[in-house]
């Protein structure tokens, strides 16, 4: 008699990874969220992440489309993405996010600067004056003070936003 379908005894069995359809739903419906995320992208953006030309020709379609033809669309471009390995995708998505908290980080930390510049004064200027020596020491001490002034009456913080301005331009074009 003959053994068909059964191993020897000494060769291994291969485990099987039970997924239920519950899982496989969900995994589905997030590679659909991944791809309406894609969707919701500007062009440029979009030129950023490896896509081939199916997806990209898929997503910029949904772009086009309303109603109900968007979500077939949707439901397409979530099934083109079951044939493409995800992990590159979403991390070029996290990385366009990254790149925009980044962003506002560095405004935050701009905006920290200005306020000590108008607590601390012309200390905080010789400071600023060492990583930029063109920047101009007399604006922004006319700067400091003004903003000083507008504080201290309850004025209208114009001075106070255009420090933040020549800031800015200090920090974040260099």
């Amino acid at each position: 008699m003959s053994r068909k379908n059964q191993k020897a005894p000494w060769e291994e069995e291969e485990e099987i990874i039970w997924v239920s359809k519950s899982e496989m739903k969900r995994d589905m419906e997030a590679l659909q969220k991944l791809g309406e995320e894609l969707v919701e992208l500007k062009p440029n953006a979009l030129a950023k992440i490896p896509l081939d030309e199916d997806m990209l020709e898929a997503i910029k379609d949904a772009q086009r489309f309303k109603n109900e033809a968007r979500r077939r669309q949707l439901q397409r471009i979530g099934k083109l993405m079951r044939q493409v390995d995800p992990e590159p995708i979403q991390a070029a998505l996290d990385k366009l996010r990254n790149k925009h908290s980044q962003a506002t980080a560095e405004l935050k930390k701009l905006e920290q600067k200005r306020d000590k510049l108008i607590e601390n004064g012309d200390s905080m200027i010789n400071a600023i004056l060492v990583d930029h020596p063109h920047a101009d020491r007399q604006r922004l001490r006319q700067l400091v003070r003004q903003a000083s002034k507008e504080k201290a009456q309850n004025k209208p913080a114009k001075a106070y936003r255009e420090i933040f301005q020549v800031l800015k331009e200090l920090y974040l074009e260099d």
